[in-house]
């Protein structure tokens, strides 16, 4: 919780923006901080649920089948995938540097 009272701030949007590489504008900064500041207020409804009789669980419904075959199937071609890419060197992706740059 923010000094404000808000679970979120437009400086934390910002921060987290950053640090994943966002490019947005400070009008968008405002728009996500509405947002987030609503869907973090949505847990306060679902802490305000009596859950003392419902066991911890991973997932509602029991899963079937979850797994495919582990055979070999088509899939796109090196040069194809890298003529789709922004940028590409010695037949990999080019990727700008992030680690050891500023938080």
């Amino acid at each position: 919780m923010t000094q404000s009272g808000t679970p979120i701030s437009a400086a934390d949007v910002a921060k987290v923006a950053r640090l994943a590489r966002l490019d947005i504008d400070e009008a968008h900064v405002v728009h996500f901080t509405e947002q987030l500041a609503k869907v973090i207020g949505h847990f306060s409804d679902i802490d305000a649920l009596d859950l003392s009789g419902v066991g911890p669980m991973t997932q509602p419904f029991p899963l079937v089948n979850v797994l495919r075959e582990d055979v070999e199937q088509p899939c796109l071609d090196t040069d194809e995938v890298l003529a789709a890419a922004p940028a590409a060197d010695q037949r990999r992706f080019r990727v700008p540097p992030i680690i050891g740059l500023d938080d």
